[in-house]
């Protein structure tokens, strides 16, 4: 559990250390952290660091809070992400959301490593999410309503901003990148699904699962912060192309996706 008095604990350390106000906040998912090498870093933060944080325990993220400029903006930028799977509580994997909120940020850019389900999705394309389907056995805002955050029901007709969604479009055509919009599907994990799954996850209107960005997405919701979020495809899940994982192969097709997924943020980052 991730409690109010230790939001404001965790955000009174940053705030003790640095001498900035963040406009967006950046969520770098599995093996698309090199965003943060376009940074010009002004501070820097090992999450063991912060006073409640969480620390990620999964190899491909880095762990570190990175604040500085990037295209003109001030950025906070999250390198490496914790999951549900992990074991923390959903609290616990909204907390850097919210420390966000309350230091400034007034959009958020989530990326995401995501399996293709749908049949025109191919390796390393960029999706777009559009909208969103919650299969997680958990939601962040269960329990005792955080009303400084928001209230009791937020609603989700617009889970990803469309104004974004259209700017991204506009700036890919631009830059003459392909790319994709769908329905992201949210899992628990670890373990990746079955066969059996992935045609159910099809069949209920998913055009790509993963195992994150959505709690981080409710909880900037629930703040009413404009969210723009990316899958990358990293694994066709779809039974013509379906074969057992490999994690090294799913990393390498988010490491080639990278360099259009960065081109379409820091662009975005212009424009807003």
């Amino acid at each position: 559990m991730s409690s109010s008095k230790e939001i404001k604990e965790a955000t009174d350390f940053i705030q003790s250390k640095v001498d900035f106000a963040p406009e967006v906040g950046i969520i770098l998912g599995t093996g698309l952290g090199a965003l943060v090498d376009d940074i010009k870093i002004i501070y820097s933060f090992s999450y063991k660091d912060i006073p409640h944080f969480p620390v990620s325990t999964v190899e491909t993220h880095s762990g570190k809070l990175i604040l500085g400029e990037l295209n003109g903006k001030n950025v906070i930028a999250m390198q490496g992400r914790f999951h549900y799977y992990e074991g923390y509580s959903m609290q616990q994997v909204v907390m850097p959301v919210r420390i966000m909120y309350l230091l400034g940020i007034k959009y958020l850019f989530i990326s995401n490593a995501a399996g293709g389900l749908n049949k025109n999705l191919t390796l390393s394309d960029i999706m777009i999410i559009k909208d969103h389907i919650n299969l997680f056995p958990e939601n962040p805002l269960r329990g005792e309503n955080l009303n400084e955050f928001g209230g009791r029901f937020p609603d989700m007709y617009d889970a990803y901003e469309p104004k974004l969604i259209q700017l991204a479009k506009e700036i890919a055509k631009e830059e003459d990148i392909d790319v994709k919009e769908g329905v992201y599907a949210g899992v628990q994990g670890p373990n990746l699904e079955t066969p059996a799954e992935y045609r159910y996850l099809d069949k209920i209107g998913a055009d790509a699962v993963g195992m994150s960005t959505i709690p981080e997405n409710i909880a900037a919701r629930h703040i009413q912060i404009p969210v723009f979020a990316v899958s990358v495809i990293t694994d066709l899940c779809y039974p013509e192309k379906l074969k057992p994982a490999s994690i090294p192969e799913i990393i390498g097709a988010a490491i080639n996706a990278e360099p259009k997924m960065t081109k379409i943020f820091k662009k975005l980052l212009e424009r807003i």
